[in-house]
């Protein structure tokens, strides 16, 4: 991408991020980052996917954002992983794919701008899956929540009925809205992929009217298919914690863990030894789930049990083994739906995934 184009196009990123506060400091590096890394491609198309899913992604997630506000407790947590979890993959393969095209080029200063063939490069294909899946998660997650009838839990054998917000918890509407997010990426992709027309010399690589269809609609179901395998990766390895107090889903700011039982209390009592580490004493004591912010055994005894008068834990396991957070879950759907894309393409084209590092 010409850099008199990304330069600018980057700062109105990181600007708009941080008027509309839809990133925090640490997210605004790491968009930035992701921007630089995709604008050093000699195409537009990543770096336009980019912007495309970081705009309509922050416009879904205002969509009734306080009707959401009531559906689910927020937990506190650092934000600017979600960022690298969305856009990696796609960042890597676009470096990989801008690399291999100056390959091509022979060494010249300027990577080839060659049109992208029909059975081309697989990498492509990688990147606009990566943005398809992840677009479609992301519209399902905020759209889906706001859905009339209530998620059923995709990992349970019985389908049982969960709370919104639960991890692997889908809804007919969650699964239409994933449809439209990945319908307006793959979109996108067809608009700025620099196809090769009807005089492209190489016999069987130019775009016909049938072909763009069946890209468009193979890749828009494959995106939407994103969401699910990141329902059912959400639903057996990360956690789902409930608010007993209000049966409502805790999550996690930033798709951080979310803290449960014993671990709320650890993890105050090593935010109250860390402020008397550092010398702001024993009165700094954090306020957090429950926490009297008093010192001395009766407020320690309320960090260690976070729970109603009657003894009862205040957030309690509603589904999901603790192995991941929600950042890691979008990372290995992302790379999953990538990959997969890629092997899908390489089989219907006779492409060998060999073809990826330039061979």
């Amino acid at each position: 991408m010409k850099a008199v184009i990304a330069a600018p196009a980057t700062l109105a990123l990181v600007y708009r991020a941080w008027s509309h506060k839809s990133l925090t400091p640490v997210g605004i590096v790491a968009a930035a980052i992701t921007a630089i890394a995709h604008a050093y491609h000699p195409w537009n198309l990543p770096f336009v996917l980019l912007v495309v899913f970081f705009l309509t992604g922050t416009r879904v997630t205002k969509v009734k954002k306080d009707v959401k506000a009531t559906l689910t407790v927020p937990s506190k947590g650092t934000s600017g992983g979600e960022v690298f979890a969305n856009s990696l993959v796609a960042t890597i393969l676009s470096l990989a794919h801008a690399t291999l095209l100056e390959k091509r080029q022979g060494g010249q200063s300027e990577p080839s701008d060659a049109c992208f063939s029909w059975g081309g490069d697989l990498l492509v294909v990688g990147i606009i899956a990566n943005y398809a899946a992840v677009a479609a998660d992301t519209f399902s997650s905020e759209l889906g929540i706001l859905s009339k009838s209530q998620p059923r839990l995709i990992t349970s054998l019985t389908l049982r009925k969960v709370p919104p917000g639960t991890n692997g918890g889908v809804t007919v509407t969650g699964l239409l809205a994933g449809l439209l997010g990945s319908s307006i990426i793959v979109a996108s992709s067809m608009i700025f992929l620099p196809t090769c027309g009807e005089d492209y010399s190489i016999e069987g690589g130019a775009w016909t009217w049938e072909r763009r269809a069946v890209f468009f609609v193979g890749l828009t179901l494959w995106g939407t298919l994103g969401s699910l395998v990141d329902s059912v990766l959400g639903g057996l390895f990360q956690r789902t914690v409930k608010d007993s107090r209000t049966g409502k889903i805790v999550e996690g700011e930033g798709g951080v863990r979310v803290l449960v039982g014993s671990e709320v209390a650890h993890s105050a009592l090593a935010s109250v030894e860390g402020a008397v580490f550092s010398g702001e004493g024993m009165h700094a004591v954090e306020n957090r789930d429950g926490a009297s912010g008093e010192t001395g055994p009766g407020a320690k005894t309320k960090q260690r049990r976070p729970s109603f008068g009657d003894g009862r834990p205040t957030r309690v396991v509603e589904s999901g083994w603790n192995l991941l957070d929600n950042n890691d879950v979008n990372f290995l759907m992302a790379l999953t739906m990538s990959v997969g894309a890629m092997a899908v393409a390489g089989y219907f084209w006779d492409v060998p995934m060999s073809s990826i590092l330039g061979r």
